[in-house]
């Protein structure tokens, strides 16, 4: 009986940290590698997870050890995996090189997440008929994507749309979201503006809800995001910390983003919410392992004086 599903990519990630980035031909010396549950599907559904939310992921995996290792620690964290599907190609795997600065460069592999169809998607969501919330992002074939997002709204799903990698994101995609979440490079991708004020963030949104989304929360990194509900534009300050990975921190957002409106908040309360939720993964390795509790939000708000936004 989920409240919200997810519809999207589940990897491994092997990360690689480093003091500052390599340059090209040069070799370097490495910290340390570590491996951690990854996809930003997968990330993003254990974000709603922390949250307390009944939640359903829908991907695909291989028979291989990384997939069921991957399959376990979501089921560990309260995720329904029953719609997973086991494809014959190997799990999907990022390589991830991250400096001290919580920055990071990504090569993904996509195994398994590239078989999974259509019907797949189709299948799944038209049993999920508590859900009211689907979040979909671009780390699974195109025509997947669009299923799921067709078939959401159809079921009367609010559909979010991570619009990450922003590669293949085109106007018959866009038209089935309700809500869109790119940081300023994919809304520049997609809208062709650059995002460096209110002006210009006006203009993107007004140009994504031309394409036929209503709503807009334009993340403009640790300086916060710009949320436009329609017919109105406010910005949400960014919450200054000392980041050590970046990894999955759009994950984090988008999954907090799901969980407040299931709660009934406003578009930019559940935008004050993410930015917290974001802010705190960022403080910790991992991408789903970073992922913070309510429990700790809750500590970091009474700790920073920061409205509590639950």
């Amino acid at each position: 009986m989920s409240e919200i599903c997810v519809v999207g990519s589940i990897n491994m990630d092997v990360v690689t940290y480093v003091d500052v980035f390599p340059i090209k031909g040069q070799t370097m010396y490495g910290e340390k590698v570590r491996e951690f549950p990854g996809g930003k599907g997968a990330n993003q559904a254990m974000s709603c997870a922390r949250h307390g939310k009944t939640i359903t992921l829908i991907g695909a995996i291989g028979n291989d050890p990384y997939g069921n290792g991957l399959l376990q620690y979501l089921e560990d964290n309260h995720v329904d995996i029953s719609h997973i599907k086991e494809k014959s190609a190997k799990t999907g795997q990022t390589t991830i090189i991250a400096d001290k600065q919580g920055e990071n460069s990504i090569i993904l592999l996509q195994g398994a997440n590239g078989e999974l169809t259509p019907s797949d998607v189709t299948e799944s969501i038209k049993s999920l008929s508590t859900c009211k919330v689907m979040l979909a992002q671009m780390e699974t074939p195109y025509e997947t994507v669009l299923a799921a997002m067709k078939a959401a709204k159809e079921q009367g799903m609010f559909v979010i749309l991570d619009p990450a990698p922003a590669d293949h994101v085109d106007d018959e995609l866009l038209k089935h979201a309700n809500l869109v979440l790119p940081n300023e490079h994919e809304a520049e991708m997609i809208t062709g503006i650059k995002i460096t004020d209110d002006v210009s963030a006006t203009q993107a949104a007004n140009i994504f809800k031309t394409k036929g989304v209503p709503n807009a929360i334009l993340k403009v990194g640790s300086q916060g995001a710009y949320v436009f509900d329609g017919q109105y534009l406010s910005f949400v300050e960014g919450i200054k910390v000392n980041a050590i990975d970046a990894v999955g921190a759009g994950d984090s957002f988008a999954g907090a983003i799901a969980s407040a409106l299931i709660d009934h908040q406003s578009l930019k309360t559940a935008a004050q919410h993410a930015n917290i939720f974001a802010a705190l993964k960022v403080t910790k390795e991992g991408a789903q392992a970073g992922i913070p509790t309510l429990k700790e939000v809750i500590e970091f708000t009474k700790e920073r004086k920061l409205s509590n936004y639950l």
